[in-house]
């Protein structure tokens, strides 16, 4: 009985690991017929079930190639016609720059025989038109005021900036140097090459030849965009040895620039009166005048001070003072205007203006506190109206 209950229990135990061993055939049959296959063990083009020869396949990368081949070749053929229209465009554009003479206004800068598109000019000429730089143009109020930047031949002083930054922009942009050295390049162009209708004469070197401007000769210059129309550039140009100043305005309206006008600018006859409203701050005064002495009566001498002061209290130490630094220094060309009333910029700035009115001359108001050299007198000289 012993016996066969230990057969029954072998049997027993060989037929589960047999139906182990099934099952795991099984399973492993099941993982190569079902698992994903990859790009390196995936079937090769053709119907499943049936042998392709070497001949087949060659054939199917002859067959791809030549495709890839023609689609290259579109895009070569389409690249060569991209290239050959921006030539066209550039050389449009090219010509359209070189002109002198392109309307009845006279704007251009350079001359060339070529005919440009009159659907070009004349919409080059309507952004000029509707720009600021031919016609002033109402504004709601100074908010609309679009400033000037000013730059010279190394610095860019952005009034975006403002106060709590430093407004000068070192080292420049390489975009913005490039498009700055075009400018001064055109703006020379036209001093150097003058049409009938600049308002300038030629000039003579020391050895009777023509005198030729170059990039030392830039001074500064001044730009704004108005994002709608273009840009305008206000360029001045000095030789050293001379006091007139050449003075070239250019518009870029999404275009090639277009010179507007140049014209010559005398400022040995300018004179700046300086208008200073004060009230009681009798030591601020006195620097003033010390650095008053040293730029406008020692180096300019073209300016006219007129101090117009608020009350009574200090009034004589103010007169002491200027009385004092300008007999030292031979100098008769000031005023000095009283009001009792309490102190106002506005009311001492028209007071001012009318204290002293000689026609042609530029008016400059200044606060007590603020510090000028010559250099700037002479912008101011460059980019105000007589009489305004």
């Amino acid at each position: 009985m012993p016996r066969r209950g230990l057969i029954l229990q072998t049997r027993t135990h060989w037929l589960l690991l047999g139906l182990a061993l099934l099952c795991s055939l099984v399973l492993f049959l099941y993982l190569l017929e079902c698992a994903p296959q990859t790009d390196g063990n995936a079937p090769l083009p053709g119907v499943i079930g049936e042998n392709y020869g070497k001949e087949y396949y060659q054939a199917l990368l002859q067959e791809q190639e030549e495709h890839y081949q023609t689609r290259a070749t579109s895009l070569k053929r389409q690249i060569a016609q991209l290239k050959q229209e921006l030539q066209e465009m550039s050389e449009k554009m090219r010509s359209l720059q070189e002109r002198k003479n392109v309307g009845a206004n006279g704007i251009g800068y350079q001359g060339n025989k070529e005919q440009t598109p009159s659907d070009l000019l004349e919409f080059l000429h309507s952004q000029i038109d509707k720009a600021e730089v031919s016609i002033g143009a109402k504004l709601p109020s100074e908010y609309g005021v679009i400033p000037f930047e000013s730059f010279t031949l190394m610095k860019v002083f952005q009034l975006e900036m403002g106060l709590t930054r430093h407004p000068e922009e070192k080292p420049v942009r390489k975009d913005k140097r490039d498009e700055l050295v075009e400018v001064i390049e055109a703006g020379l162009e036209v001093i150097n090459n003058p049409d009938e209708d600049d308002e300038q004469e030629d000039e003579e070197g020391p050895l009777g030849e023509k005198m030729i401007f170059n990039e030392n000769d830039f001074i500064e210059g001044y730009y704004r965009t108005e994002r709608d129309k273009g840009t305008q550039y206000e360029l001045f140009f000095k030789k050293a040895d001379r006091m007139e100043y050449r003075h070239v305005t250019l518009f870029r309206p999404f275009g090639p620039l277009m010179k507007v006008k140049s014209e010559m600018i005398d400022i040995t006859r300018s004179i700046i009166n300086i208008i200073v409203p004060l009230a009681e701050r009798t030591e601020a005064f006195a620097q003033f005048m010390q650095n008053f002495r040293d730029v406008c009566i020692h180096q300019d001498k073209r300016i006219h001070l007129t101090v117009v002061y608020f009350g009574k209290e200090g009034l004589s130490k103010v007169k002491s003072i200027l009385e004092s630094v300008t007999s030292e220094s031979n100098f008769h060309n000031y005023t000095l205007v009283s009001l009792n009333e309490e102190f106002n910029r506005g009311r001492g700035l028209n007071v001012g203006a009318r204290a002293w009115d000689k026609g042609e001359v530029l008016m400059f108001f200044c606060d007590v506190d603020i510090y000028f050299s010559a250099e700037f007198l002479n912008s101011c000289r460059l980019n105000a109206e007589p009489g305004a």
